[in-house]
C-alpha cells in the first residue's frame, strides 16, 4: 500500500469515527470538500502542510495519518 492509500484509509477512518461528513470535516480543517474527497480517493498528493491541517481537527499528529 502506497502512502496516498494509507493517508486515504486513515483519514476516512478517523473522520468517520468523529461522525463527520466530508463537508463538515473540510470546514473544520479549512480546506475544500472536493479536496478532502480527492485525498480520500487517493487522487491527490497533498503537501505535508495540508496533512498537518487535516490532522489537527482529528486530534492526531500528522504522522498518524501516514502510518
Amino acid at each position: 500500500m502506497d502512502v496516498r492509500q494509507r493517508l486515504a484509509r486513515n483519514l476516512r477512518q478517523l473522520r468517520n469515527e468523529k461522525g463527520w461528513s466530508q463537508e463538515q470535516f473540510a470546514d473544520e480543517a479549512g480546506v475544500h470538500r472536493t479536496y478532502v474527497s480527492d485525498i480520500e480517493r487517493g487522487a491527490r498528493n497533498p503537501t505535508i502542510t495540508v496533512v498537518e491541517k487535516l490532522a489537527k481537527p482529528l486530534g492526531v499528529g500528522a504522522g498518524r495519518l501516514l502510518d
